[in-house]
């Protein structure tokens, strides 16, 4: 009998665990409610953003040349040195990659707010709170964006130029308008 109570624990367990990996939706799902202009017209400003393009950038000539350069037998498309800062989730399971996914958007919502299955719903997307604990990266201060911005805008790219932060993220900012 303690075999089967030992078994059926491990099966909880691992259904839990399992359930727990959070799926990148994207931003079509994202854009649901983040276009209108009471929360800001997030999509517009993204896709008025080089993010949007991020991908797209990494198709052209230019980034093929760049990625030879650097060493890479790869079209820059297909060279994760280069995918890491140009698309969200380009590495991850396709199990966790929700139908309206798609790694062609570029750096889109989910590469600084997590992926969003567990915190999609307007009802948990309304309180701040609940949204943290289902997943959504939470950026205390400018400090905590900015830190977050130079996982990519560093040394480290092949095209990197100075990254004035206060200039670039003014560019980006999405808040949501305080309700009135």
């Amino acid at each position: 009998m303690r075999f089967f109570s030992t078994l059926f624990i491990m099966l909880i367990t691992l259904a839990f665990t399992v359930n727990a990996q959070a799926e990148f939706i994207g931003t079509k799902s994202c854009s649901m409610c983040h276009k209108k202009a009471d929360q800001g017209e997030q999509l517009k400003i993204w896709e008025e953003s080089a993010h949007a393009g991020a991908y797209k950038t990494l198709q052209t000539e230019a980034a093929d040349k760049i990625a030879a350069e650097k060493g890479f037998k790869t079209k820059a498309v297909e060279t994760e040195a280069c995918l890491k800062c140009h698309a969200t989730a380009y590495n991850a399971d396709a199990s966790l990659l929700g139908k309206n996914f798609k790694v062609e958007d570029g750096v889109q919502c989910e590469t600084c707010h997590g992926a969003g299955s567990e915190y999609k719903s307007k009802k948990t997307m309304e309180d701040h709170a609940k949204s943290v604990a289902a997943g959504m990266t939470e950026y205390k201060d400018e400090a905590a964006i900015e830190a977050q911005c130079k996982t990519c805008h560093n040394s480290e790219s092949p095209t990197f130029k100075a990254f004035d932060f206060k200039e670039q993220w003014g560019k980006i900012a999405h808040p949501v308008p305080a309700k009135g």
